[in-house]
């Protein structure tokens, strides 16, 4: 009960102080620009696959492999690539590459899983591959892509705690403080609030998820497939996109 009580007197300072929000905000800004990075780069190379179903096996392997890469281990090895005064480069590298696999995964899976009668009519009625990409299969993928998302933050939340061992700060700097000082209440509050960080973007992510199940058209196993009409000229559409005269 003790260590209880001591750990909300430790919280409760440090957030009347403001050295927990500045530690937050760290950890905030750190997974925030990482998943962003790493968004940019696997967002487009998932829909490219999804889309023509080239290199889905390179993928498939590339995510695997980056999976299990050791989260400090990456980020030392990349210190020791780019140099000890490129410290934030290096972690800001390593955050990226972990979060590439399940957003990437996320982005080809997405599209892949739509039903391909959908992609046939949508062409069927003269849509170029470019509008199929972004007005059909970007729409019914989007759930997949923002578990993937989901996935990858989670992941970076988690792992930002170790920006803390090349002295980047966020919260794992009062994880690796207190460990030393025997500042158990210091300890175990820093964990808490990454805890309860993850919890919160977490629950964000299950709103987004919500949304996105919501804006799916009725009659769509989401993500799969939207369903058909024919028009009066006798040719499949995909409803809500503009028929051939």
């Amino acid at each position: 009960m003790n260590l209880i009580g001591d750990t909300w007197a430790w919280i409760v300072a440090q957030s009347a102080n403001g050295e927990l929000w500045l530690r937050v905000g760290e950890h905030l800004f750190y997974t925030a620009i990482s998943v962003l990075i790493a968004a940019a780069i696997a967002i487009p190379i998932g829909y490219a696959i999804g889309h023509t179903g080239r290199g889905r096996e390179w993928a498939v392997g590339i995510s695997g492999a980056a999976r299990a890469i050791p989260s400090f281990g990456l980020i030392l090895l990349l210190i020791g690539l780019v140099g000890v005064v490129q410290r934030p480069i290096a972690a800001f590298a390593a955050f990226v590459i972990l979060a590439i696999p399940s957003i990437l995964a996320g982005a080809y899976a997405g599209i892949q899983a739509i039903d391909r009668s959908t992609i046939d009519a949508a062409r069927a009625v003269g849509m170029t591959e470019w509008q199929i990409l972004w007005k059909v299969e970007a729409p019914l993928g989007l759930r997949l892509l923002v578990s993937g998302l989901r996935s990858a933050t989670l992941q970076v939340v988690a792992t930002v705690t170790l920006a803390a061992y090349i002295n980047l700060g966020a919260l794992g700097y009062d994880i690796l403080q207190g460990i030393p000082l025997r500042r158990d209440d210091q300890v175990l509050g820093a964990a808490l609030v990454v805890i309860a960080l993850a919890l919160l973007i977490d629950a964000l992510f299950a709103i987004a998820t919500y949304v996105v199940d919501r804006a799916i058209p009725d009659g769509a196993p989401a993500p799969s497939r939207r369903i058909l009409r024919v028009p009066p000229t006798g040719r499949a559409a995909v409803v809500g996109t503009p028929t051939a005269t």
